[in-house]
């Protein structure tokens, strides 16, 4: 999941006091004073940019040029926010970064970089800030010469406009913004998961299932033509043996693929019987604790199902842990999954263990993925998603 920034914060400055020029009005001046220069580079960037980018975008180069400058306004937004933190006492965290797109390619990365709302609010920042600059320099300086005893209100009400004015364009993106953001990269992962996913079941269907029903019609194929010769002799009955065989390692395999897919018992009787059935093929002892006041919704219940099946599997091949527990519970409108070992610990997200996959799809549909796992153990890692109740769901 992406870490949401958290909200502004600011202690306000001293009170503005007659004829008094302390250290905090001097940094106030000192930051009105810089607006012009810095307005100035603010606003030919902007303008040199915007024409340049938007009079070549009937070429190649043009909306590269422009996704470009936004990245540029970007690195603009933090050193005004440096210097109003410095200067002013105002602390806005930074934004949320632009995301990653990973495996998308160029015009993924292009279309992302030209809506980012944050370099679009810098650029309407810079531009707006020459004239304000020319105000507050102008102000500024002829004040020190003749307002000079009631300058310290002066300032502290223009700084006050310059931090209205930082607050409101060069603040985070608001909730919504951050949401579409995630969400954005969240629906990229379950596209690469369910096409995996697909990839998957297509190579264990031709590897295992459809290899072997070829190879028994084949060998029905031969024991038909000895029968037709009148050869019902032991060969035949051999053949017919073996083709029985592996009917039933055809329909094992089909079985397995199944559960892979969605198991039977998980439908039938829900995620604690299922969950049973997991600790019962691993190869560590396990004890399931499951407390669920009612069953959640289809789509919730099968993401905690593969969850504890491939952090089950995990115990049995990395852990070599003596024992194991899952316990999965309600909490509010949260389904929580715990899995602990007492094995050898180091579990993290780039052991190679699938950790970083598992924690990208819980991710996609809003949950977390936590590892607690020092080395030399115990392990224990704590899965989240959001809990949907099944019979809203089944109407929906």
């Amino acid at each position: 999941m992406t870490a949401r920034a958290m909200s502004s914060s600011t202690s306000p400055p001293p009170p503005a006091r007659f004829a008094a020029y302390d250290r905090q009005t001097w940094k106030e001046i000192a930051h009105l004073l810089a607006n012009l220069p810095l307005g100035v580079a603010g606003f030919v960037y902007v303008v040199v940019t915007l024409a340049a980018g938007g009079g070549l975008a009937v070429t190649v180069i043009g909306l590269p040029l422009l996704a470009g400058a936004l990245l540029g306004a970007r690195l603009i937004g933090k050193s005004e926010r440096a210097r109003a933190r410095k200067l002013l006492g105002l602390r806005i965290d930074e934004p949320s970064p632009m995301p990653k797109q990973r495996g998308h390619g160029f015009f993924s990365w292009l279309w992302s970089s030209l809506k980012d709302p944050v370099g679009w609010r810098t650029m309407l920042y810079s531009f707006m800030r020459l004239p304000w600059g020319v105000v507050t320099f102008t102000v500024s300086l002829v004040g020190l010469f003749v307002l000079w005893p009631v300058l310290p209100y002066i300032v502290r009400g223009l700084t006050n406009a310059d931090r209205a004015m930082v607050r409101g364009l060069l603040s985070p993106s608001d909730e919504l913004e951050r949401r579409i953001v995630e969400l954005e990269s969240d629906r990229g992962v379950v596209v690469d998961t369910a096409a995996a996913d697909l990839r998957r079941i297509e190579r264990d269907l031709h590897d295992g299932a459809q290899a072997r029903l070829v190879a028994l019609a084949m060998g029905l194929g031969l024991a038909k033509e000895k029968l037709l010769e009148g050869q019902a002799d032991d060969t035949v009955a051999a053949m017919v043996d073996e083709a029985h065989g592996e009917v039933k390692l055809a329909l094992q395999e089909l079985r397995d693929l199944a559960r892979g897919i969605h198991p039977a018992v998980l439908t039938d009787r829900g995620l604690d019987a299922a969950l049973s059935s997991l600790a019962a093929r691993c190869t560590v002892p396990v004890k399931v604790t499951a407390d669920l006041p009612s069953r959640p919704a289809a789509a919730i219940e099968g993401s905690a199902y593969f969850t504890v099946s491939e952090l089950l599997q995990n115990v049995s091949k990395h852990s070599g842990a003596r024992t194991a527990s899952v316990e999965v519970w309600r909490t509010d409108q949260r389904l929580l999954i715990q899995v602990w070992d007492d094995g050898r610990g180091g579990a993290s997200l780039d052991g190679g263990t699938g950790m970083a996959g598992l924690a990208d799809r819980l991710g996609a549909v809003d949950g977390l993925f936590v590892i607690d796992s020092p080395e030399g153990g115990p392990t224990t890692i704590t899965a989240e998603l959001p809990w949907r109740d099944r019979d809203r769901d089944a109407r929906g």
